[in-house]
């Protein structure tokens, strides 16, 4: 991934904080076919340090758990809140008109390498994990005791694990760092001003950004 330093985000809290909000990765893998992508909602979780471990599973039927080759690397992408920007958002525009359209968001890449698990509790505590982050904020959240024994049983035969030691993590938080802070100011007005929740993600992420500005680097 192309990195200018400006753009570079390094604290694996806040990376984590991001693959935890936006949960399916793009796992991409090198396998007997070639360069291989599928997308999946994992866990992401803060150990062993520095740089944490990625959980999921994928269908028995995907042939990635077979012909995926363990001595090479795996790429997840975890891709955060996006939003286009228009020329229109920044004030140097009626100065000199010398601006043009772009794009701010926030990425994230963790590398490392891939363990494949076919135990069954551990699918099953990972699948219980999983369901109960994702009905938390419902009403009436959803539990896979809910679903018959024999169901659960037979559904959980039917996928199989993985664990993804992270070796290396990286961020890309491109949100006009690269624009004097008035041409900032404008793209987070711009961006709220416009409909739809990325926008406004975009736009909490920049006043964030504008905060640490002020306060200092972080310690």
């Amino acid at each position: 991934m192309y990195l200018p330093a400006y753009f570079e985000e390094k604290r694996a809290d806040v990376l984590h904080t991001l693959m935890r909000a936006r949960p399916l990765a793009t796992l991409v893998t090198l396998c007997d076919s070639g360069i291989v992508a599928n997308h999946i909602p994992v866990e992401t979780l803060s150990e062993p340090a520095p740089h944490g471990l990625i959980r999921g599973h994928v269908a028995r039927a995907n042939p990635l758990w077979r012909t995926y080759r363990a001595d090479s690397e795996a790429l997840a992408i975890f891709q955060g809140p996006q939003a286009y920007i228009s020329p229109a958002f920044y004030p140097s525009k009626q100065e000199t008109g010398e601006v043009v359209p772009t794009w701010d968001y926030a990425v994230a890449h963790a590398r490392g390498s891939l363990r494949f698990v076919q135990d069954t509790d551990w699918l099953r505590a990972l699948v219980v994990r999983l369901t109960n982050a994702h009905e938390a904020s419902r009403q009436a959240p959803w539990k896979v005791d809910d679903a018959p024994p024999p169901y659960i049983e037979k559904m959980l035969s039917m996928i199989v694990g993985f664990e993804f030691a992270v070796a290396s993590l990286t961020g890309k938080w491109k949100l006009s760092q690269n624009h004097p802070a008035a041409n900032r100011r404008g793209v987070a007005a711009g961006l709220r001003a416009a409909a739809g929740a990325e926008s406004s993600e975009v736009a909490d992420m920049l006043a964030s950004l504008e905060e640490e500005r002020q306060d200092g680097p972080p310690g």
